[in-house]
Protein backbone atom coordinates (compact mmCIF):
# COMPACT_ATOMS: atom_id res chain seq x y z
CA UNK A 1 0.00 0.00 0.00
CA UNK A 2 1.50 3.31 -1.13
CA UNK A 3 1.10 6.53 0.82
CA UNK A 4 -0.78 9.51 -0.63
CA UNK A 5 1.20 12.41 -2.08
CA UNK A 6 -0.38 15.75 -1.18
CA UNK A 7 0.88 18.74 -3.16
CA UNK A 8 0.32 22.19 -1.65
CA UNK A 9 1.05 25.16 -3.89
CA UNK A 10 0.55 28.91 -3.47
CA UNK A 11 2.06 32.23 -4.47
CA UNK A 12 4.56 33.66 -2.02
CA UNK A 13 2.72 35.40 0.82
CA UNK A 14 -0.51 33.36 0.65
CA UNK A 15 0.21 31.74 4.04
CA UNK A 16 1.03 28.26 2.74
CA UNK A 17 3.93 27.48 5.10
CA UNK A 18 2.05 28.56 8.24
CA UNK A 19 -1.00 26.48 7.26
CA UNK A 20 1.16 23.44 6.55
CA UNK A 21 2.94 23.76 9.91
CA UNK A 22 -0.41 23.67 11.72
CA UNK A 23 -1.60 20.63 9.77
CA UNK A 24 1.63 18.76 10.57
CA UNK A 25 1.16 19.57 14.26
CA UNK A 26 -2.31 18.05 14.25
CA UNK A 27 -1.82 15.11 11.89
CA UNK A 28 1.15 12.87 12.71
CA UNK A 29 0.30 10.54 9.82
CA UNK A 30 1.64 12.92 7.19
CA UNK A 31 5.30 13.78 6.62
CA UNK A 32 6.67 16.95 5.05
CA UNK A 33 9.20 16.59 2.27
CA UNK A 34 12.00 19.06 2.99
CA UNK A 35 13.10 20.57 -0.32
CA UNK A 36 16.64 21.47 -1.33
CA UNK A 37 17.15 25.12 -2.25
CA UNK A 38 19.89 27.48 -3.34
CA UNK A 39 18.27 30.50 -1.69
CA UNK A 40 19.63 31.96 1.56
CA UNK A 41 17.82 31.09 4.81
CA UNK A 42 15.33 33.66 6.12
CA UNK A 43 15.48 34.68 9.79
CA UNK A 44 14.33 31.78 11.96
CA UNK A 45 14.66 29.12 9.25
CA UNK A 46 16.60 25.99 10.18
CA UNK A 47 18.57 23.82 7.76
CA UNK A 48 16.99 20.38 7.52
CA UNK A 49 13.68 21.52 9.02
CA UNK A 50 12.49 24.29 6.68
CA UNK A 51 14.76 23.55 3.71
CA UNK A 52 18.05 21.87 2.95
CA UNK A 53 20.18 24.87 2.02
CA UNK A 54 22.89 24.16 -0.56
CA UNK A 55 24.98 26.25 -2.93
CA UNK A 56 24.28 26.38 -6.67
CA UNK A 57 27.15 24.04 -7.57
CA UNK A 58 25.95 21.33 -5.14
CA UNK A 59 22.38 21.65 -6.41
CA UNK A 60 23.39 21.36 -10.07
CA UNK A 61 25.53 18.29 -9.32
CA UNK A 62 22.55 16.62 -7.63
CA UNK A 63 20.35 17.56 -10.58
CA UNK A 64 22.80 16.02 -13.05
CA UNK A 65 22.89 12.79 -11.00
CA UNK A 66 19.09 12.55 -11.24
CA UNK A 67 18.53 12.88 -7.48
CA UNK A 68 15.47 15.13 -7.75
CA UNK A 69 11.91 13.96 -8.27
CA UNK A 70 11.12 17.48 -9.46
CA UNK A 71 12.98 20.76 -9.61
CA UNK A 72 12.22 24.34 -10.59
CA UNK A 73 13.68 27.81 -10.63
CA UNK A 74 11.58 30.35 -8.71
CA UNK A 75 12.48 34.02 -8.20
CA UNK A 76 16.05 33.30 -9.30
CA UNK A 77 16.55 30.42 -6.83
CA UNK A 78 16.43 26.68 -7.45
CA UNK A 79 14.32 24.17 -5.53
CA UNK A 80 14.26 20.37 -5.71
CA UNK A 81 12.57 17.36 -4.07
CA UNK A 82 14.63 14.29 -3.11
CA UNK A 83 13.52 11.34 -5.21
CA UNK A 84 14.95 8.67 -2.88
CA UNK A 85 13.19 10.10 0.21
CA UNK A 86 9.79 10.28 -1.51
CA UNK A 87 9.98 6.72 -2.80
CA UNK A 88 11.06 5.37 0.62
CA UNK A 89 8.17 7.12 2.39
CA UNK A 90 5.61 5.90 -0.15
CA UNK A 91 6.93 2.34 -0.02
CA UNK A 92 6.50 2.44 3.77
CA UNK A 93 2.85 3.46 3.26
CA UNK A 94 3.36 6.93 4.73
CA UNK A 95 1.47 9.98 3.43
CA UNK A 96 3.68 12.79 2.14
CA UNK A 97 3.14 16.53 1.80
CA UNK A 98 5.06 18.41 -0.88
CA UNK A 99 5.24 22.19 -0.57
CA UNK A 100 6.20 22.98 -4.17
CA UNK A 101 5.30 25.37 -6.98
CA UNK A 102 2.99 24.66 -9.93
CA UNK A 103 5.91 23.63 -12.16
CA UNK A 104 7.01 20.98 -9.68
CA UNK A 105 3.39 19.88 -9.21
CA UNK A 106 3.10 19.16 -12.94
CA UNK A 107 6.28 17.07 -12.86
CA UNK A 108 5.15 15.01 -9.84
CA UNK A 109 1.70 14.37 -11.35
CA UNK A 110 3.32 12.90 -14.45
CA UNK A 111 5.21 10.42 -12.28
CA UNK A 112 2.58 9.44 -9.70
CA UNK A 113 -1.11 8.81 -10.25
CA UNK A 114 -3.53 9.71 -7.49
CA UNK A 115 -1.74 12.76 -6.13
CA UNK A 116 -3.97 15.27 -4.32
CA UNK A 117 -3.36 18.87 -5.39
CA UNK A 118 -4.30 21.78 -3.12
CA UNK A 119 -3.82 25.42 -4.17
CA UNK A 120 -3.82 28.16 -1.52
CA UNK A 121 -5.04 31.58 -2.69
CA UNK A 122 -4.90 34.95 -0.91
CA UNK A 123 -8.24 36.79 -0.61
CA UNK A 124 -6.96 39.54 -2.94
CA UNK A 125 -3.79 40.83 -4.61
CA UNK A 126 -3.85 43.84 -2.28
CA UNK A 127 -3.81 41.53 0.74
CA UNK A 128 -1.03 39.46 -0.81
CA UNK A 129 1.10 42.59 -1.25
CA UNK A 130 0.38 43.66 2.35
CA UNK A 131 1.52 40.28 3.69
CA UNK A 132 4.74 40.27 1.68
CA UNK A 133 5.56 43.84 2.75
CA UNK A 134 4.84 42.93 6.37
CA UNK A 135 7.60 40.31 6.29
CA UNK A 136 10.18 43.05 5.73
CA UNK A 137 12.63 40.56 4.22
CA UNK A 138 12.54 41.53 0.53
CA UNK A 139 13.86 44.54 -1.34
CA UNK A 140 11.34 46.53 -3.40
CA UNK A 141 12.70 44.94 -6.56
CA UNK A 142 12.26 41.41 -5.19
CA UNK A 143 8.81 42.28 -3.86
CA UNK A 144 7.63 43.53 -7.26
CA UNK A 145 9.04 40.39 -8.88
CA UNK A 146 7.09 38.21 -6.41
CA UNK A 147 3.86 40.08 -7.11
CA UNK A 148 4.33 39.76 -10.87
CA UNK A 149 5.03 36.02 -10.50
CA UNK A 150 1.95 35.58 -8.28
CA UNK A 151 -0.39 36.40 -11.17
CA UNK A 152 1.21 33.68 -13.31
CA UNK A 153 1.20 31.19 -10.42
CA UNK A 154 -2.46 31.83 -9.60
CA UNK A 155 -3.45 31.18 -13.21
CA UNK A 156 -2.61 27.50 -12.58
CA UNK A 157 -5.01 27.09 -9.61
CA UNK A 158 -7.59 25.29 -11.79
CA UNK A 159 -5.08 22.44 -12.34
CA UNK A 160 -5.53 21.43 -8.68
CA UNK A 161 -8.34 19.33 -7.16
CA UNK A 162 -8.87 21.75 -4.26
CA UNK A 163 -8.59 25.52 -3.88
CA UNK A 164 -8.52 27.09 -0.41
CA UNK A 165 -8.82 30.87 -0.02
CA UNK A 166 -6.81 31.94 3.02
CA UNK A 167 -8.89 34.90 4.19
CA UNK A 168 -9.46 33.62 7.73
CA UNK A 169 -6.52 31.53 8.93
CA UNK A 170 -8.47 29.18 11.23
CA UNK A 171 -11.03 28.44 8.53
CA UNK A 172 -8.30 27.79 5.95
CA UNK A 173 -6.53 25.49 8.44
CA UNK A 174 -9.72 23.50 8.99
CA UNK A 175 -10.27 23.28 5.23
CA UNK A 176 -6.77 21.92 4.63
CA UNK A 177 -7.14 19.30 7.38
CA UNK A 178 -10.54 18.33 5.95
CA UNK A 179 -9.04 17.76 2.49
CA UNK A 180 -6.31 15.51 3.92
CA UNK A 181 -8.79 13.45 5.95
CA UNK A 182 -11.36 13.14 3.16
CA UNK A 183 -8.68 12.06 0.67
CA UNK A 184 -7.86 9.08 2.88
CA UNK A 185 -11.52 8.00 2.81
CA UNK A 186 -11.82 7.69 -0.97
CA UNK A 187 -13.27 4.24 -1.60
CA UNK A 188 -10.36 2.96 -3.71
CA UNK A 189 -7.89 3.86 -0.93
CA UNK A 190 -10.09 2.33 1.77
CA UNK A 191 -10.36 -0.88 -0.29
CA UNK A 192 -6.58 -1.03 -0.54
CA UNK A 193 -5.93 -0.27 3.12
CA UNK A 194 -8.61 -2.58 4.54
CA UNK A 195 -8.59 -5.51 2.13
CA UNK A 196 -9.39 -8.11 4.79
CA UNK A 197 -12.43 -6.20 6.00
CA UNK A 198 -13.86 -5.92 2.49
CA UNK A 199 -13.14 -9.60 1.74
CA UNK A 200 -15.17 -10.61 4.78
Amino acid sequence: MSGIIFIVTAPSGAGKSTLIAKVLEQDKGIHLSVSYTTRAPRPGEVDGRDYRFVDAATFMAMLERGEFLESAEVHGNRYGTSQAWIRAQRDAGDDILLEIDWQGAQQVRRMFAGTVGIFILPPSMAELERRIRQRGTDSEEVLQRRLAAATEEMSHAAEFEYVIINKDFDEARRDLIAVVRASRLVSSRQLERHRNLFRN
